[in-house]
């Protein structure tokens, strides 16, 4: 299926990076015609600018349904495919756009092995970090309408118990149903795609902070 609202999307998200200087380890489109389903997943590697978070990704989720109801709002798009599908046309969705960012924390930094603890002390260690981390994480994320949550795996060595995956993740939503046209949309996203970078430039100096003063301890 072609998508070209997505694809002007996937244009603006491409650009706007591009003119930020912000190189992207990973950048590809997927599509899933099973669920009528495709999205944007794109990596930024963070190793050069925090001691304990390795990379940002940042997942764009869109399906036939949004962009057939986006379409049908927007000018100069009378002939877009999806407009003469007769299991599409009569969509009533409200248009939006869910994004997924997350950021990989560095397990070896930030867990570091003390030989003068015993026990469990990085997973414990890591519990009071991670609580202050979400504390702060959270005011700043207070007026957006999100969720936000850790996701971690843990396994354990000749040292004790430690975790082997350290994940923050945030889930927005942005409605896009206030654009006239699709010049429009890509100055939106554009605007969305300024704050999410804001954003996650924010939790990961909330995160260096903390962590640096929990290492040290």
């Amino acid at each position: 299926m072609e998508y070209p609202i997505f694809n002007s999307i996937i244009k603006t998200v491409d650009s706007n990076l591009e003119n930020r200087g912000i190189s992207t380890k990973m950048f590809k489109t997927w599509e899933n015609s099973k669920i009528n389903a495709t999205g944007l997943e794109l990596e930024i590697n963070l190793t050069n600018i925090s001691s304990f978070i390795r990379m940002l990704s940042i997942n764009f989720d869109w399906d036939s349904f949004r962009e057939t109801s986006l379409a049908k709002k927007l000018d100069g798009l009378e002939s877009h495919p999806f407009l003469s599908m007769d299991k599409l046309k009569n969509t009533h969705v409200t248009p939006t756009i869910d994004v997924e960012m997350s950021w990989f924390f560095d397990e070896d930094t930030c867990q570091p092995i003390k030989p003068d603890k015993n026990g469990n002390y990085r997973v414990e260690s890591a519990s009071q970090w991670m609580e202050s981390v979400s504390k702060d994480v959270n005011k700043l994320l207070e007026k957006d309408d999100i969720i936000t949550r850790w996701h971690v795996e843990i396994e354990g060595d000749q040292n004790g118990k430690y975790l082997s995956t350290i994940n923050l993740i945030s889930y927005f939503q942005y409605k896009i149903d206030t654009p006239k046209d699709l010049s429009e949309v890509n100055k939106l996203v554009s605007r969305r795609l300024q704050e999410l970078l804001f954003k996650a430039n924010k939790v990961i100096n909330i995160s260096d902070k903390i962590l640096s003063e929990a290492v040290a301890a």
